[in-house]
């Protein structure tokens, strides 16, 4: 089958024009806000210490090796610091090219099988959905992997659909085995697993069970391993507990476990589908509920593509979309970041939908909400910034002269994830714990991820985490020691509460402790 779809239009954008518009829009705010706690302070961080330590191949934490997630958004990450200095904009980078690289794949593929007024209103509504536009301006891993997964789905549809047309196809789907590969490199095996599972699903429904072997490819497989597997290899050589920390407990056991954070119903996902989409997911509904109209070309002088065409490629998006809800809804353990691969599906269908009901208000229908959509997306980033004051950049003014007086900093039950990046911090900052809990590795929270980083690490791991018990010590063999903790941490730590804190901010408090004010107050030195 092959698509009758011209493009008569001049005022249509070029490919390069497009990709330059979206990267724009996506880059435009994220220098605005602070670094997120923990998240973007920990992936900002770790990238930022493959800098700091000249090591690219072993991702640290606090200086401990930090296998909980892949490389390639420190590698991306901290080859855009290195370029462009630690600015928040460079920290987030990672996760703008990721939902750059899933509104492109959206794009290329609806362009190619639907023309490019559908593409452009498909991508226009991607990219103006506040929950993707956030993504893009939050440096975690899951906007990389979205992106990854779903420029997968795309490319490896289009392989499927230029097999079909008699068309050059190989590179296509060679590209789909590499894309999968960055997928894995992103996140782990969701990047192979989810794309593997739409493309097989919408193949099978629609079909075209045949072309599944066809898709089988030596030489794919060939690319998959080059791009992917080194980098496991290597750790795998170098810390012999790699494979089943990575792979059975970091996947499968948290997967199906239920003792890890952020619990939530089966249900989670499908309200945030719609709260976070605002206005779309509303138009869309409204689009089909609207009277049907008889007009049915996207634009004056422009041929649709065959029926067939254009309802394999809706299979393909609600296919695609119900996979990903599906497989995150099963763990009990739910966090909005992971479904932002089912995103672009949603955008194309809300696309399909309002070119079908409204043809006579072509141009103005997607203007329309997407201005408002646009709004909504710069507004989410403004409260961001106005209420979330989690951040310890404010710190920065007392605790550097500190510093450079040669005044060392220790932090107490806590790592401040965000405050190595703001302070270029050259080495690792001791945590003062009680590491010794037998409960510890039982729970699913930030110690634990320092816990585990330790392990990878039993020589240095003694100077990074000290144990309680040395909390005396540190106090009596340093004149002075800023301090960083929560604020209730003088309930374990009484020797706090006899100074107060230089400094209170939301999360944490500094303290500037005073040797020899704490020995008039009662602190015993031997």
């Amino acid at each position: 089958m092959v698509p009758v779809v011209t493009q008569a239009s001049k005022t249509n954008w070029p490919i390069w024009g497009v990709g330059l518009a979206l990267l724009a829009w996506l880059v435009c705010t994220a220098w605005w806000r602070p670094l997120a706690v923990p998240d973007e302070g920990r992936y900002a961080g770790v990238a930022w210490e493959m800098i700091r330590s000249g090591d690219w191949l072993t991702p640290t934490l606090n200086g401990l090796p930090f296998f909980h997630k892949p490389p390639l958004f420190y590698w991306l990450t901290a080859l855009s610091l290195k370029a462009f200095g630690l600015t928040l904009w460079a920290a987030r980078l990672a996760s703008v090219l990721g939902a750059w690289l899933g509104a492109m794949g959206l794009y290329l593929l609806v362009r190619r099988w639907a023309g490019p007024r559908l593409a452009g209103w498909s991508a226009l509504v991607l990219v103006t959905q506040p929950f993707y536009f956030g993504g893009a301006q939050y440096a975690n891993l899951d906007m990389l992997v979205a992106g990854c997964i779903s420029a997968t789905v795309a490319l490896g549809a289009h392989a499927v659909l230029a097999r079909e047309a008699g068309q050059a196809h190989r590179l296509a789907l060679w590209g789909t085995y590499g894309l999968a590969a960055l997928g894995l490199l992103a996140k782990g095996l969701i990047g192979l697993v989810l794309p593997g599972a739409v493309l097989v699903l919408w193949l099978l429904l629609t079909g075209r069970w045949r072309a599944i072997l066809a898709m089988l490819s030596l030489p794919g497989l060939l690319v998959f391993g080059l791009v992917a597997a080194p980098w496991f290899v290597a750790m795998q050589r170098l810390y012999p507990d790699f494979f089943h920390y990575f792979f059975v407990y970091q996947h499968f056991q948290r997967f199906t476990q239920t003792g890890f954070n952020n619990m939530h119903a089966w249900w989670y996902y499908l309200p945030m589908m719609v709260g976070l989409t605002l206005p779309w997911v509303p138009a869309w509904l409204l689009a089909k509920w609207w009277p049907q109209r008889k007009a049915s070309a996207l634009h004056a002088g422009e041929a649709t593509e065959p029926v067939s065409l254009r309802a394999s490629l809706r299979y393909l998006a609600w296919i695609w979309m119900a996979v990903i809800l599906v497989f995150f809804s099963i763990p009990a353990s739910k966090l909005p970041g992971y479904i932002l691969p089912a995103l672009p599906p949603l955008a194309y269908l809300v696309a399909d939908a309002l070119a079908g009901r409204w043809p006579a208000l072509a141009s103005l229908v997607p203007k329309l909400f997407g201005g408002v959509a646009a709004v909504l997306c710069v507004a989410l980033i403004g409260v961001a910034v106005q209420y979330d004051k989690q951040s310890s950049r404010s710190v920065l003014p007392v605790l550097q002269p500190l510093l450079k007086q040669g005044v060392p900093l220790v932090y107490v039950n806590e790592f401040v994830y965000d405050l190595p990046f703001y302070l270029a911090q050259p080495g690792p900052i001791p945590v003062i714990s009680n590491w010794d809990d037998p409960d510890l590795p039982h729970h699913d929270n930030d110690r634990k991820e320092l816990f585990d980083a330790g392990e990878f690490n039993p020589k240095l791991a003694p100077h990074v985490l000290i144990p309680k018990a040395q909390w005396p010590l540190w106090l009596c063999t340093h004149p002075r020691l800023a301090v960083m903790a929560p604020h209730d941490v003088v309930k374990s730590y009484p020797e706090l509460a006899w100074q107060p804190p230089v400094m209170k901010l939301k999360l944490w408090s500094l303290w500037v402790l005073d040797r020899d004010d704490l020995l008039v107050k009662g602190l015993r030195c031997h």
